[in-house]
């Protein structure tokens, strides 16, 4: 299946307007089902490894499980196995290893997120969010718990040291005050007023975009791949991220609290710094599709084994939730 992505943007600080578009070649595959199989992997090694820790308060335990468990889109953990399988030809055990640290700390940074102290939500993933379901203390125990496991088991499984420390350091990079904290704090200094855009980019880079050049570099160092490999990975990641957030902020002003699992309409009540309240609505779904036509030729380095991740951008860009 041949497909062309073609994209019409305004260059904001330029009176001309811009033309980008990426042509390449698709697998006739079906990439829901490659998708299923990555969640179902992520799925059982997330259950494997808490069965494990025979040390956790069963209380806990349970908050634990129920965070996990809870349907997810599981995109940046299948992400770590997507950029491993490309660089190895294969997943290996190290990579599962990572893609479940990866996903135990996107779900402390959401437990954390619904709290009343910062966006105060009573839904998550379609179900009540962990403090309405347990109670606020046990929330912030329950992620708490889920960011240090994170670090335990990468310290733990991974089956060589030096591997080890870097994944270590990349997670704690890209998650901690120069990365994924920044941008929630940036975020909620932002409420409010008058945001730019050069400040709404800073907040997304930090609170998203990172994350996701995390599991694509921890995928890419799991499958050893050389300087450059990892370069284009990270930069990949980077861009799918950040347009991930700025699908996020368009689907929260279009899409109803039943299609996203949350609460639709916050981030407006809120006064949120997104792309539809600095640029509007039509412009960031102009920015998403350049951002996705970018991170498409960002792979062209390596042809239609990348296949999938050229899938994974453009279902990104047509994501309804």
């Amino acid at each position: 299946m041949r497909i062309l992505a073609f994209t019409i943007y305004t260059l904001d600080n330029q009176l001309s307007t811009a033309i980008g578009f990426a042509l390449y070649e698709m697998p006739d595959t079906d990439f829901n089902s490659e998708l299923s199989g990555k969640v179902r992997l992520v799925n059982r090694t997330l259950k494997q490894l808490l069965a494990n820790e025979n040390r956790i308060d069963g209380d806990l335990k349970e908050a634990l499980r129920y965070t996990l468990e809870t349907p997810g889109k599981r995109v940046r953990s299948a992400l770590v196995l997507w950029c491993c399988e490309l660089v190895a030809g294969r997943v290996n055990r190290n990579a599962e290893v990572a893609a479940a640290a990866v996903e135990m700390v996107h779900t402390y940074s959401l437990v954390h997120d619904d709290l009343p102290a910062m966006d105060d939500d009573d839904l998550r993933r379609g179900v009540p969010t962990c403090h309405k379901a347990f109670d606020e203390a046990t929330a912030i125990l329950t992620g708490d718990a889920l960011l240090t496991l994170a670090f335990e088991i990468l310290a733990k499984q991974i089956d060589r040291p030096d591997t080890a420390v870097r994944l270590i350091a990349q997670l704690a990079q890209d998650a901690g005050p120069s990365g994924m904290i920044a941008g929630q704090i940036a975020d909620l200094k932002a409420q409010n007023t008058a945001c730019s855009r050069e400040i709404l980019e800073y907040i997304h880079t930090n609170k998203t975009a990172k994350m996701f050049r995390c599991a694509a570099a921890m995928g890419a160092v799991c499958g050893g791949a050389v300087e450059e490999q990892l370069d284009l990975l990270c930069d990949y990641g980077l861009k799918i991220g950040l347009g991930f957030q700025i699908a996020d902020d368009i689907l929260d002003v279009s899409a109803s609290s039943e299609e996203l699992g949350k609460t639709a309409g916050k981030d407006a009540r809120a006064a949120k710094c997104t792309y539809p309240a600095v640029v509007g609505i039509e412009k960031a779904r102009q920015l998403l599709s350049k951002l996705t036509d970018e991170a498409v030729a960002v792979l062209g380095p390596f042809g239609k084994r990348a296949d999938t991740l050229r899938q994974l951008a453009l279902a990104l860009l047509n994501r309804t939730k």
